[in-house]
């Protein structure tokens, strides 16, 4: 019956929403025409605006994972992004005319991209600030995990957002991003309780952390960044509960590691409320911003803060399944 109901809501939406990803337009950074991938090819598909800080260990640490080409939107970066980026052999560097919220916060990008570049393969598919880990993930790189995927009937794969931050007051923590050291090794603090899991007709809903806890906002933590991208697929309302709803309900199998909160967070925040290109005109940012007009430097630090020391950490209280097990 569940999974009846999860089909008719695929049907729903998916007449609802027309594919307006079909004419957006998109333009490589060097005018040229887009390489096409091989079968052996893993592509990852993101988009960015001023996040020069963690490029380089961005693309260090899914290298080490096994992506092979990197499909990148730059959104109007002026950071030094675009001049890092066309030097590297293995991105391809988007731009377009629409902005972020114009592109449905990135949906729009996201779903062109993967039909020019092909459907029928998997995709990474995820932001700029997050870091896909799993069980053995340094051992076992993205193509074994697909294979253990395959192997399970699986088409995507469950890995919630995880807040990291520093462990004491954000703005003593600065994270330059001028080598491959990775953020968790400034930010390694993460909450060890406060979520809900309320899974619905179209996907598990996960809702907590410590923005939820400061700020009371109801960010959607849920997130299945490695997916089978095949002609029944698209983003839908939201990158969160992808279509086909059915392929939604997994364990979750992998965690996002995701970075807000270094030194440099207030111009960051200040910033976002400024372009107002997030979900609800940058509401959530407006809300860390009062905090901190309130309240001075932010300190996540609770007696449920936990140290983030590998993926093990993660599998072992319960937050995500391994696929080796």
């Amino acid at each position: 019956m569940e999974r009846l109901r999860s089909d008719w809501e695929t049907r729903r939406v998916s007449r609802r929403r027309a594919r307006a990803s079909e004419n957006v337009p998109l333009l490589l950074a060097t005018g040229a025409e887009p390489r096409p991938l091989s079968a052996a090819d893993l592509p990852l598909v993101t988009f960015t605006h001023n996040d020069a800080k963690f490029l380089r260990s961005f693309l260090a640490h899914y290298r080490r994972l096994g992506i092979s080409r990197f499909i990148i939107v730059d959104d109007r970066s002026d950071d030094g992004t675009v001049e890092f980026l066309t030097q590297q052999a293995d991105v391809d560097l988007w731009r377009s005319p629409l902005r972020y919220k114009e592109a449905r916060r990135g949906k729009l990008w996201r779903e062109a991209l993967m039909a020019r570049y092909g459907v029928n393969r998997w995709y990474v598919s995820i932001d700029s600030d997050e870091y896909l880990v799993y069980d053995g993930c340094f051992d076992h790189p993205l193509p074994a995990l697909i294979r253990q995927l395959e192997a399970k009937g699986q088409k995507r794969l469950f890995a919630p957002m995880l807040d990291l931050y520093p462990r004491g007051s954000v703005g003593g923590f600065a994270f330059a991003g001028t080598d491959e050291t990775m953020p968790w090794q400034v930010a390694d603090g993460y909450d060890g309780d406060g979520y809900a899991l309320a899974p619905n007709h179209r996907f598990l809903s996960l809702k907590g952390g410590p923005r939820h806890r400061l700020f009371n906002t109801e960010a959607e933590l849920a997130k299945y960044p490695l997916l089978y991208w095949d002609a029944d697929c698209s983003f839908g309302i939201s990158v969160h509960q992808p279509l086909p709803f059915a392929r939604n309900f997994v364990v979750p199998q992998g965690m996002l590691l995701h970075f807000k909160f270094f030194s440099d967070y207030r111009d960051k925040t200040r910033a976002a409320v400024a372009q107002q290109q997030h979900f609800g005109n940058a509401e959530v940012y407006r809300r860390i911003l009062g905090h901190v007009e309130e309240g001075g430097d932010l300190n996540f630090l609770y007696p449920g803060t936990r140290q983030f020391t590998g993926p093990q950490d993660l599998v072992a209280q319960g937050f995500m399944h391994s696929l080796w097990a």
